[in-house]
């Protein structure tokens, strides 16, 4: 089986998302041994206009980014972000909201596009997750997208080649259209075996439900 994941590293909805899937996936091998189930991240932008590292507004907070993109005042943007903290607490997670500073997720998707040539996907994922909602770095910042990769195991020369100029450009890019193409509007954005769509942050049970559906479908 395999699920196509359209998300956004800067996304909490997809880190919620992500964790809840991982659970029901493990409940449902349990129940299906032998079962392989490939997961395939898929590049999604928030927000393509975002600044890149060292452009004007690449300082915004991600508080002062809601407040902006929703109307709401400040006041009610910190209490959303610190309401979403709340979440990502009981999910073993951390979101330093104060430090979170919003920029461009491009290069990032760059980055992701390259580890999963190297098998790297979800160590990379998770890293890149991590320094934005835990760390408050910059995605757009070359020097925290070398050291993420390097990190992860990824080849230092295989990073800076990509880095240096627009290498996996296409990949995301070609991700980004196909998501328009079956007409997704937000992420988290699942797709089990190309026919089964979840959308959101659902829960366990939700998860767990679909690929019961998923593996009947295969089996009917």
């Amino acid at each position: 089986m395999r699920i196509d994941i359209w998300s956004d590293v800067v996304c909490p909805f997809c880190w919620i998302g992500k964790r809840h899937l991982e659970a029901a996936l493990e409940d449902f091998r349990a129940d299906h041994p032998g079962t392989v189930v490939e997961v395939v991240w898929r590049a999604f932008e928030l927000d393509p206009a975002a600044p890149r590292h060292g452009e004007s507004g690449h300082d915004e907070s991600s508080a002062q980014m809601l407040s902006r993109k929703y109307g709401m005042t400040p006041a009610e943007a910190e209490a959303a972000q610190e309401q979403m903290a709340g979440r990502f607490r009981e999910l073993g997670l951390e979101f330093d909201w104060r430090s979170a500073r919003i920029s461009s997720t491009f290069d990032a998707h760059r980055l992701a596009a390259l580890a999963a040539d190297h098998g790297l996907s979800d160590v990379v994922d998770e890293a890149l997750r991590r320094a934005y909602f835990t760390d408050g770095e910059q995605l757009s910042d070359p020097e925290v997208l070398r050291r993420i990769g390097v990190g992860a195991g990824l080849p230092a020369d295989a990073v800076d080649l990509m880095l240096s100029g627009d290498g996996f450009g296409d990949r995301v890019r070609e991700d980004v259209e196909a998501a328009r193409g079956i007409g997704v509007q937000g992420v988290p954005f699942f797709v089990l075996d190309g026919r089964l769509a979840v959308s959101g942050a659902q829960p366990v049970e939700v998860f767990g439900q679909a690929l019961e559906q998923a593996i009947a479908d295969r089996q009917a």
